[in-house]
């Protein structure tokens, strides 16, 4: 079995925003997408955190609307495939090795192990705010997307929960637009009309986290996931038949997601141990931080431990494959010595750093088509 690399620079998370940017008449940044979307005055981009493209296709009943939709991907998201790293390439249409969000848990540039979802200290009890030490736009200073359509005449809204607004990562991959608050999916539907109903070119970002929170928890496909996936697919529905005659819709995700039935636990285990001086990522795509001279006896350790179950490369070998996609010389002191990426059924948990992690049935992160691959679903008006 061999990895599903991310298509940067073809098919991946990456060429979204600019491919919805040239459809509102704005100048291709650099480059050209493969992905062709329409001319339009008004788009709105749906992402649902957690809709894989394979979860999509098990579960097209309980999915009526969206299965009824035309694919324009599927996409990979890019490596590794986890929330922060996925909406930071969405929003900066940027590879992880630019935009240097490379892990849920990386070491940054001062040596301090930043949580990027949460931007806080990571593995420490209670949460310690790093936005003042590690500002984020400096750990992310590449332009967004909103940004550059901004200075291209386009008036940009995120309609997000109310209480990602301002933090950490909402200003790393979002800065530059207007922030719309929501509560509930009521909201979300309301704003995105609001935002799509104005006058002259516009685009609106929505985010939806639920279905993500409901794998996580109760494992992807079962009962109470497949019941979220309905509300997800209500609520595509309602924008989608609320949208101006003169706007469309595209509905994709940042990952997709694996039911775990095999823990290793690397706060217990020596193997796991020895020679590490800080392990960040998060159970299905580890950075190994070795200690300095042991990165060679790390790689080899790692890689005798997890064998089969997972694809074990150093730094330089991992991005040489592809991995992280192109990158700058800043970026590369964030990603481990040693890279993970896991296979199959399995995960690398930590019971004492990441306790409530450990635990959870449904996880994702590493290169595998159920985690990489998410459908771009496209919707015009009725």
């Amino acid at each position: 079995m061999s990895p599903l690399l991310p298509r940067y620079g073809d098919r991946s998370l990456a060429e979204v925003m600019p491919a919805v940017l040239s459809a509102l008449g704005v100048p291709v940044r650099e480059g050209k997408s493969a992905i062709v979307v329409p001319p339009s005055r008004a788009i709105a981009v749906l992402l649902v955190d957690g809709l894989g493209a394979q979860l999509l296709r098990e579960n097209a009943a309980d999915a009526p609307f969206l299965s009824s939709l035309r694919d324009i991907g599927p996409l990979t998201v890019g490596f590794p495939s986890s929330t922060s790293i996925g909406l930071t390439t969405l929003g900066t249409g940027r590879t992880p090795g630019t935009h240097g969000v490379v892990g849920i848990a990386m070491r940054a540039d001062d040596g301090t192990m930043l949580d990027t979802l949460t931007w806080s200290r990571h593995g420490e009890k209670g949460h310690v705010d790093l936005r003042e030490q590690l500002v984020p736009e400096a750990v992310q200073c590449e332009q967004t997307m909103w940004q550059y359509a901004s200075e291209h005449g386009i008036e940009t809204y995120a309609v997000a929960p109310r209480t990602f607004a301002g933090s950490g990562l909402t200003r790393a991959a979002l800065r530059g637009t207007t922030y719309r608050g929501t509560l509930a999916i009521g909201d979300v539907v309301a704003d995105v009309h609001a935002a799509l109903h104005g006058t002259g070119r516009r685009l609106c970002y929505a985010y939806h986290a639920d279905l993500d929170l409901m794998g996580h928890v109760h494992g992807p496909g079962s009962a109470p996931w497949r019941a979220q996936l309905r509300m997800v697919d209500l609520l595509a529905e309602q924008i989608a038949t609320s949208l101006p005659t003169d706007a469309q819709l595209l509905i994709t995700g940042d990952h997709g997601m694996v039911t775990i039935d095999d823990r290793l636990d690397a706060d217990v285990l020596p193997e796991l141990r020895a020679g590490v001086s800080a392990l960040g990522g998060d159970p299905r795509s580890r950075h190994v931080y070795a200690e300095p001279g042991a990165a060679v006896d790390v790689l080899a350790a790692w890689r005798a431990t997890l064998g089969e179950r997972a694809w074990v490369l150093s730094r330089q070998e991992a991005l040489a494959e592809g991995w992280f996609g192109p990158s700058t010389p800043a970026v590369r002191g964030r990603i481990g010595d040693v890279v993970v990426a896991m296979r199959g059924t399995s995960a690398v948990v930590r019971s004492r750093a990441e306790p409530l992690l450990a635990k959870l049935d449904g996880q994702h992160g590493s290169l595998t088509e159920a985690e990489q691959l998410v459908p771009l679903l496209h919707a015009l008006p009725e």
